[in-house]
């Protein structure tokens, strides 16, 4: 007993989450925006993922709304049938020019102009139930994922990917500025108290920060790409594009500087896929 618990403390106490963007902030997303949708909205959800079946994915299932907030990264391993989604998780517009919501997103194949375009297949009642589903979970995976800095913000380094940096006791080798922020960071910040709850802010604050358009959306990401992704970084010089063959150190202050961004990026995300659904689904 005694030497689990010490498992345990050092658990706590170390920087090694055990879940993913991928995983817990997505289902924490999905939980926000699920208790923020209209009843009409809710009901519409539930309907169209009672149907997740069609879609022909056992591996990876698609019955609620939290299935549906990583089910478009658990595709990733049918290549066959979902390689033309890959490159609609991110945009990459680089933080060394100014701000462009159009950049880097070739015939729409991005994340910002994705959401719009399968949002309008959810909202269409005459689409098969496999579009319905399969575009459901587009869509709240995608709003999520652009609400993850780096998957808007890049300094020509395929948003942080290139940036080789030190996290705890994980080996530098194995990790890199991505990674640690669509991962580790991330569920560090979003399990420290006080939790994140699904109606944390009230209605005003809630509506204010589900407003604007998707491209300030974009903004807002690449901005905190821009100010604290890389700039916040140790032993990295703050230079465009970013520095190479240099490794960067996640410490505690910079743990300190990114954590109310992470957690401000996961509201937002839950109670902006909320509005969407609303108005989508809303009828």
């Amino acid at each position: 007993m005694i030497v689990r618990v010490l498992i345990a403390a050092a658990l706590l106490c170390s920087a090694v989450p055990a879940l993913a963007w991928g995983e817990y902030a997505h289902r924490v997303i999905a939980g926000i925006a699920l208790t923020n949708l209209t009843p009409a909205a809710r009901a519409e959800v539930r309907r169209i993922l009672a149907r997740g079946a069609a879609v022909d994915t056992p591996n990876c299932p698609l019955a609620n709304l939290a299935d549906a907030s990583v089910w478009p990264d658990c595709v990733r391993s049918l290549p066959d049938r979902f390689g033309f989604s890959f490159g609609w998780h991110y945009q990459n517009i680089d933080v060394c020019q100014p701000f462009d919501a159009a950049a880097k997103c070739p015939d729409g194949n991005c994340v910002t102009a994705q959401i719009p375009r399968q949002l309008a297949i959810v909202a269409d009642r005459s689409a098969s139930p496999a579009a319905r589903a399969q575009a459901l979970a587009f869509v709240v995976h995608f709003v999520g994922d652009m609400h993850q800095p780096l998957h808007i913000g890049e300094k020509h380094d395929r948003g942080g990917n290139d940036v080789v940096a030190a996290y705890g006791f994980k080996a530098p080798a194995r990790m890199n500025l991505h990674r640690i922020w669509d991962s580790d960071l991330a569920e560090r910040a979003l399990t420290e108290p006080p939790a994140i709850t699904p109606l944390s802010p009230d209605a005003r604050q809630r509506r204010a920060m589900a407003a604007g358009s998707i491209a300030d959306w974009a903004r807002e990401s690449w901005n905190i790409s821009r100010t604290i992704a890389y700039p916040e970084l140790r032993n990295y010089p703050d230079t465009c594009p970013a520095a190479s063959k240099i490794r960067a150190v996640i410490d505690a202050d910079y743990i300190k500087a990114a954590t109310p961004a992470v957690r401000l990026q996961a509201e937002r995300a839950g109670l902006r896929l909320a509005r969407l659904l609303n108005t989508a689904l809303g009828r």
